[in-house]
């Protein structure tokens, strides 16, 4: 990822210094005009903005350990919790800089490209992302979600972790066809019917907002667990595990056995958000 933004930025005309723990994987930029960086205190002091996309948190805390970020404006694009993201920014203000975190929803092929639908959540100094809001808009769209710095790492997260559930229901999906319905065959119906599915999001949202689980439901809670039979009792006819079903299944049962079958599955929300930590600026 860190390659693909650096090219980005050289065929846009910007300047840029680079360091890498593996030098030789900066060989691709320096081809391209990036001045190749001795130690990353080097690659600080080359200019004002910043740019961190290392493997974690604490690998950039251990990269910029020895720079003196004093005036700079330190952008981190590593993926990390909203918790990290609050402390990197205590850390940063501590030292001198101006901190922005961001959460990149794209995948390396699709930077540097308009047409390539990645965008990056950013939060934290508005002052830097207002400043800087040209240049870090050349990779990818940009997203600013506030001053919170943690903001952006929880949009990343939320979105991510929706992705690996749909991820989950594809894997339980093709487990169950087998050999009886050819992959190429099952993947555009199933493609077609979870793009269908996903309008249901804004409804769930509204019905959050309103607090209202009832009215205008089409598919109560009742009937969905009364059906999820029929999903389990495949899965066993198949000879597929049901592990990744359950665990909802089971949310949407509990939430029944409370009395709310004329509801959609919206309250089930409710029994995952217990214990919620509170934000920390």
């Amino acid at each position: 990822m860190g390659s693909a933004l650096g090219r980005a930025w050289l065929a846009a005309g910007h300047p840029l210094t680079v360091w890498n723990r593996s030098r030789e994987r900066a060989a691709s930029l320096a081809a391209a005009g990036a001045r190749l960086a001795a130690t990353p205190a080097e690659a600080v002091a080359a200019g004002g903005l910043v740019v961190g996309c290392v493997l974690d948190d604490a690998a950039l805390e251990e990269t910029l350990e020895g720079a003196d970020l004093g005036g700079r404006d330190l952008v981190s694009l590593v993926t990390g919790t909203p918790g990290q993201a609050r402390a990197r920014a205590r850390w940063a203000r501590s030292r001198g800089a101006r901190f922005l975190d961001g959460g990149i929803m794209a995948v390396p092929p699709m930077i540097g490209r308009p047409d390539g639908g990645g965008y990056v959540f950013y939060s934290g100094s508005a002052g830097l992302f207002e400043e800087h809001r040209a240049t870090l808009a050349v990779p990818a769209d940009t997203a600013y979600v506030g001053g919170d710095p943690g903001a952006a790492a929880l949009y990343d997260v939320a979105l991510l972790s929706a992705m690996y559930g749909m991820f989950a229901g594809v894997a339980h999906a093709f487990a169950l066809a087998g050999e009886e319905i050819a992959p190429t065959d099952l993947a555009p119906r199933l493609a077609a019917w979870l793009g269908a599915m996903t309008a249901s999001v804004h409804g769930t949202a509204r019905r959050l907002e309103s607090g209202d689980f009832t009215t205008g439901v089409v598919s109560p809670l009742a009937m969905q667990v009364a059906g999820s039979a029929t999903l389990l009792r495949t899965a066993e006819e198949r000879g597929v595990s049901p592990e990744l079903l359950t665990p909802y299944l089971d949310l949407l049962r509990r939430r029944l056995a409370e009395g709310h079958g004329l509801e959609d599955t919206t309250g089930a929300i409710g029994l995952l958000a217990t214990g919620r930590a509170p934000a920390e600026a």
